[in-house]
């Protein structure tokens, strides 16, 4: 037990939106253990304005705010910058355990400087694996390498529990908890209001046509995939003529010139500035469909019985597609378009039959912040003997 009482300290590490969407939860069950548990938050900051409004959005505020990004910053730069600046704040503050959430280089550089320091670490979001390292690049590789270092495994499904027990985690180590993004999500819905986007606001409107929402920005999509996604909803536009398209298109150039160049014309196509999670949450709720490359929108959209069309050939999230909610379908454009059409002839009228959520019941955050308490009773208690 620590001088003032508490039975340690936990440092939140994240650096992107989803990291911050997801670690909420978290951290607000943790605030529910203030008098036990002192809780800190440190962003690294790979995202700059998309995640000031998520962190808004959950009422939260770093304690560090570390702004490692550099415009042009290479990946190797990038973890550089994490590791010293995650480091500098272990040394000064001395945690007794590291969270972190997902597979970002904040999850593993932040992973590896608690190693270095012999601090603890928690991984939520453990266990998710599509067995290419190559795919998603480098997210597939930094969460396979934090798996190695971390000390207790927050698997969001069983599959991913299976995922670590065949490489070797022991089973002591792994809690299923569900994944945290189903709480963020519940907790943000109950909260509706109406879009700040006018052209939002008509699309999820009682009388808005039928639209899709379009999320793409991953790494390995960059270049002539994005552009085989971009040429496909061109054509099913050609083909279903009272569809219209939302797309919040993400600000790196590597998205956003190729959407401009050649979405940026088409009156039934509206690239959109990032949306406020709460207007994202609202939209998602509302479309027809989703097409995706995002982990997160996956894990989303069920919530809603929104069905979704992943854009990659693979993906670490089989419990959507093992529940009929999700279909893989890459980048071809005869799949999206096939796939796409199928659903839109489905659900004329937005009506949907949910089931529940695959990857969890919203009580994710609740679970987490017991297993740290808990694993900071024992690591007390030890101390004491």
């Amino acid at each position: 037990m620590m001088e003032d009482g508490t039975l340690g300290r936990v440092l939140a590490v994240v650096g992107t939106r989803p990291e911050a969407i997801k670690m909420a939860p978290v951290l607000d069950a943790l605030e529910d253990r203030r008098s036990r548990v002192e809780t800190r938050l440190a962003l690294t900051g790979q995202h700059d304005e998309l995640v000031d409004e998520a962190l808004a959005t959950f009422r939260l505020e770093p304690d560090w705010d570390l702004g490692i990004m550099r415009e042009g910053q290479s990946l190797t730069e990038v973890g550089k910058e994490c590791l010293g600046a995650v480091s500098q704040i272990l040394e000064e503050w001395r945690p007794d355990i590291v969270l972190v959430q997902g597979d970002t280089a904040s999850v593993f550089f932040g992973t590896l400087a608690a190693y270095l320091h012999r601090i603890p670490a928690g991984h939520i979001e453990a266990g998710l694996r599509t067995g290419d390292l190559q795919s998603p690049f480098p997210e597939e590789g930094f969460r396979r390498l934090a798996g190695v270092l971390v000390d207790l495994h927050f698997a969001p499904t069983p599959h991913a529990r299976e995922n670590l027990l065949r490489e070797g985690v022991a089973d002591e180590r792994i809690h299923v908890t569900g994944n945290t993004v189903v709480d963020a999500l519940q907790a943000v819905a109950d909260q509706a209001r109406d879009p700040e986007s006018p052209i939002l606001r008509r699309l999820v409107g009682p009388d808005g046509p039928p639209f899709i929402l379009l999320t793409a920005h991953r790494r390995e999509s960059f270049g002539r995939p994005l552009e085989r996604v971009f040429n496909a909803v061109l054509e099913l536009l050609r083909q279903e003529e009272k569809v219209e398209i939302a797309y919040p298109v993400h600000p790196n150039p590597e998205v956003m010139e190729p959407a401009r160049r050649i979405l940026g014309d088409h009156p039934r196509i509206h690239l959109l500035s990032p949306l406020a999670y709460p207007d994202f949450v609202t939209a998602l709720a509302a479309a027809t469909c989703v097409l995706t490359d995002s982990g997160g929108v996956q894990e989303e959209a069920p919530t809603f019985g929104t069905p979704v069309l992943v854009l990659r050939e693979m993906s670490e999230r089989p419990e959507g597609i093992k529940a009929g909610v999700a279909r893989l379908v890459g980048t071809d454009p005869d799949r999206i378009v096939e796939g796409a059409r199928a659903l839109i002839g489905r659900a004329p009228e937005k009506q949907r039959t949910r089931s529940p959520n695959p990857y969890g019941d919203g009580r994710a955050g609740q679970r987490i912040a017991a297993l740290v308490e808990a694993f900071l009773r024992a690591g007390s208690q030890a101390t004491k003997v």
